[in-house]
C-alpha cells in the first residue's frame, strides 16, 4: 500500500466514523489535553471520558490542580487505576504553574513524569506539531497495512512508515483519524500485539500487586485507616502482599503514616 492510498483510507474512515464527540477533542488547551493523555495511558476511552469531565471541572487549570493537595487528586482518580499517574500529573501541574505551559514537545518532556509519547501527543493535539505519536491503535493501523504477515516489527520501523504517511500540516486531525482507524481495526478482529517487538502481555489484575495497591488507596480515599484494617482488605492469605503494597505506597509518597495509621499523602 502506498502512503497516498493509506491516507485516503484513513481520512475516509475518519470522515464517516470518527469519534469527534470525545470531550478532549473539543479543546486545544494543552493542560486539558495533558490530563486526557495521562488518563488514557493503559485505560480504555470509554472508562476515561466520565473521569476526564469531572476532573477538568474540579481542576480546570494547571494552577488549580497544583494548588490542590495530592489526597484530593487521588480521590478524584479512584476507579482509573495506576494511581502513580495522578501523582505524576500533579507534579507536572506544579511545574506548569511555576514556569508556565511549555510550547513544544521538547519542552513538555522536561515536566515531571512526561515521556516522549505524551509530549508528542500533547504537542500534536494542542499545536499541530508533527512528532512521533505512536500508541497501540496507530501501531495497529501501520502494522496491519505495511507489515502484513511479519513478526517482531519494531517501533522504529513503524515510526519510519508513520513519518512517510503523515500529511503536511493537520497533525491534530491526522493522529485522531489514525487512532480511530486503528481502534476500528481492533474491534474488527485485527490483532497485531504478538507481532510487535515491543509487546508484553499485561499481568492479570486479580491477585496482583496492582489490585492490592488499588484496594488500599480506595479505602484511604474514604478516610484514614489503621494498619490492621488495611491489611485485612483482601483476606488473611494476602496480608503479606498488602503489607508490601503499603510500604511501596509510602515510599512513593502516595500514602503517609499517621499517629493512628495511614492516610493519603497531602
Amino acid at each position: 500500500m502506498t502512503p497516498a492510498v493509506f491516507r485516503r483510507l484513513v481520512w475516509a474512515h475518519y470522515k464517516k466514523l470518527g469519534r469527534h464527540e470525545l470531550p478532549w477533542r473539543k479543546t486545544r488547551d494543552p493542560y486539558k489535553i495533558l490530563v486526557s493523555e495521562v488518563m488514557l495511558q493503559q485505560t480504555q476511552v470509554e472508562r476515561v471520558a466520565p473521569y476526564y469531565r469531572e476532573f477538568v471541572k474540579k481542576f480546570p487549570t494547571a494552577r488549580r490542580l497544583a494548588e490542590a493537595p495530592l489526597s484530593e487528586v487521588l480521590k478524584m482518580w479512584q476507579g482509573l487505576g495506576y494511581n502513580r499517574r495522578a501523582k505524576m500529573l500533579h507534579e507536572a501541574a506544579k511545574g506548569i504553574a511555576e514556569s508556565g505551559m511549555p510550547r513544544s514537545a521538547a519542552e513538555l518532556e522536561k515536566l515531571p513524569g512526561v515521556g516522549p509519547y505524551t509530549a508528542a501527543a500533547v504537542a500534536a493535539f494542542a499545536w499541530d506539531e508533527h512528532g512521533l505519536v505512536l500508541e497501540t491503535n496507530i501501531r495497529t493501523a501501520i502494522t496491519h497495512h505495511f507489515f502484513p504477515g511479519e513478526t517482531k516489527v519494531s517501533d522504529k520501523e513503524v515510526g519510519e512508515v508513520l513519518r512517510k504517511t503523515a500529511p503536511k500540516g493537520s497533525a491534530r486531525e491526522w493522529y485522531y483519524a489514525l487512532m480511530d482507524y486503528g481502534s476500528f481495526l481492533k474491534r474488527s478482529g485485527v490483532r497485531i500485539n504478538a507481532r510487535s517487538a515491543h509487546y508484553s502481555k499485561q499481568s492479570k489484575f486479580a491477585g496482583s500487586s496492582r489490585q492490592a495497591r488499588g484496594a488500599i488507596l480506595k479505602e484511604l480515599a474514604k478516610c484514614a485507616q489503621s494498619e490492621r484494617r488495611l491489611l485485612s482488605l483482601l483476606g488473611d492469605d494476602r496480608r503479606d502482599q498488602l503489607a508490601q503494597a503499603l510500604r511501596e505506597l509510602v515510599t512513593e509518597s502516595l500514602v503517609q503514616k499517621t499517629q493512628r495509621g495511614y492516610a493519603l499523602a497531602r
